[in-house]
């Protein structure tokens, strides 16, 4: 896990704990070189401020994800990151978006179905995808709730996961699909 400086960071810690998996925890500073076989997987956590060290770091661990096609799952600024990176775009939204909200699933994926509940703490949405990536899930606010790179175990949420139990169990299925 690569930690951005999120208020939610020790909340994702914990989820991850719970789930009883090997994993490691760095601060996106102290990376430098990332040795592709000793990772299964990368989360990228959300951030407080914006940092161009920290989006050249997580765009360069996105960039060996897909190469190396090892699973990603961006939270929030990872998902932001996962698209700007990947020829995207990022905007503003009118009004923050904050606390508890219901996202509709539009397309069979391997993380969740229906409608879940999940967790948001945002001013910024990603607004457009690159033909490459797949619409999993939309909200009335954001139309890319969940997205997804192809048919690879890259995948961007706009929302926090380690906040609900519907985002939870998306986390533990993450896991799952090494």
């Amino acid at each position: 896990m690569v930690d951005n400086g999120s208020i939610y960071t020790q909340s994702l810690l914990n989820c991850i704990k719970e789930l009883n998996i090997d994993f490691a925890c760095h601060p996106f500073d102290e990376i430098s070189n990332l040795d592709s076989a000793k990772y299964s997987s990368i989360i990228l956590s959300g951030r407080r401020k914006n940092n161009p060290i920290m989006n050249v770091v997580n765009s360069q661990l996105i960039k060996h994800s897909v190469k190396e096609k090892k699973p990603l799952l961006g939270i929030c600024y990872g998902a932001e990151i996962l698209a700007l990176t990947l020829g995207g775009t990022i905007k503003k939204m009118n009004e923050s978006r904050y606390g508890m909200h219901e996202i509709d699933i539009t397309g069979i994926n391997p993380l969740c179905a229906g409608k879940i509940q999940v967790f948001e703490s945002h001013a910024f949405k990603v607004a457009k995808l690159s033909s490459s990536f797949i619409q999993i899930a939309k909200s009335t606010s954001c139309e890319f709730e969940i997205f997804q790179l192809d048919s690879l175990n890259i995948f961007g949420t706009q929302f926090h996961p380690e906040m609900s139990q519907d985002g939870k169990d998306l986390l533990a299925r993450f896991i799952d699909i090494q």
